[in-house]
């Protein structure tokens, strides 16, 4: 009988940290880029000084800060997801699927490191 894997070993666990605190690094500039896109803030231009003849062109810059906006929230989910996997390492309960209590596949957690589900608990919510 070939015993079931309770957790993964601190090695895999060490593993899967640096693969997560990378991508906390990678969200958090594209988080930045995101902020710095939607507040103008890199804006030294004369664009409040140009002819007004612009009404277009104001409705989509409004459009695009709206969009940008959803982004960084997304963004911001994202990183607390990323934050929260990474205390489950600490905690040494990453890796547990929250639905059926098994280990989530490493290739699963490779591509999304904050998953808490198994792929067979999210096929079972469908």
């Amino acid at each position: 009988m070939v015993e079931e894997k309770l957790r993964y070993s601190d090695a895999e666990l060490a593993e899967f940290k640096a693969l997560i605190l990378e991508k906390i690094e990678k969200a958090n500039a594209d988080l930045a880029l995101i902020k710095s896109a939607y507040m103008n803030d890199s804006n030294n231009g004369t664009d409040d000084t140009s002819p007004t003849f612009k009404a277009f062109e104001e409705g989509s810059e409004t459009m695009s800060k709206e969009a940008n906006s959803q982004l960084a929230i997304r963004q911001e989910k994202f990183l607390r997801d990323l934050r929260n996997a990474a205390v489950r390492i600490e905690n040494k309960t990453y890796g547990i699927c929250k639905v059926t209590g098994k280990l989530i596949s490493k290739e699963r957690l490779k591509v999304v490191p904050h998953a808490t589900m198994s792929i067979e608990a999210k096929n079972l919510q469908r």
